[in-house]
């Protein structure tokens, strides 16, 4: 059993000075509203609501902590890109977000959850932009790719990790890769959590 499904939740917040002790290690998942982000996290841990699923885009406001065991831990950041979000939340959010990327200490790896659809959008570029500088691994979700034809899924996803490499992986020398995946299908949890497994350990 992977140790992903061993996760419990642990604390939410929006304020960095709140965020749990900075030792150990952790993972991100950050993603613009509505790409899977949630769905992921719950598919790749087998819990049907450990991260909110809805709908509506822009329901993950908050910073979201899931304990994996002693000294590793799950983090679900607030999903951006969300329209009717207040704009005093969103400019909280733009100063809490690189801050979480570039200053924590115990963050070893980003996983950005990008809806296939969608490709890299203009935010996905700015979490890199901000992520990249740090030297850690970043692994993309293509997500939703069972909503496109298997050629197509495979051509975005050949397109994604050559503009990774291009832009961050060479660039900072930092170990970028992506992959598909699919929710709903059950595709890529393999692949996935054995990356997520290879950073804790």
């Amino acid at each position: 059993m992977s140790i992903l499904q061993n996760v419990s939740f642990v604390i939410s917040t929006n304020h960095f000075d709140e965020l749990p002790s900075d030792s150990g290690r952790e993972i991100a998942f950050a993603g613009r509203s509505n790409a899977g982000k949630s769905s992921a996290i719950n598919t790749l841990t087998n819990k049907t609501r450990l991260a909110f699923v809805s709908k509506q885009p822009g329901r993950t406001q908050l910073i979201n902590f899931f304990k994996i065991k002693d000294m590793q831990s799950l983090v679900d950041l607030p999903g951006y890109g969300f329209a009717k979000v207040p704009k005093p939340m969103k400019d909280h959010w733009r100063k809490l977000l690189p801050k979480y990327l570039q200053e924590r200490k115990s963050l070893i790896g980003l996983v950005l959850v990008v809806d296939i659809r969608r490709e890299l959008t203009e935010l996905d570029t700015q979490m890199l932009d901000w992520f990249a500088p740090q030297k850690k691994p970043i692994h993309v979700l293509l997500t939703k790719s069972d909503k496109v034809s298997k050629d197509k899924s495979l051509r975005t996803l050949n397109k994604i990790n050559n503009e990774l490499k291009e832009k961050w992986g060479k660039k900072f020398n930092v170990e970028c890769s992506a992959q598909l995946f699919s929710s709903l299908k059950k595709q890529g949890i393999e692949k996935a959590t054995e990356k997520i497994e290879q950073w804790l350990t």
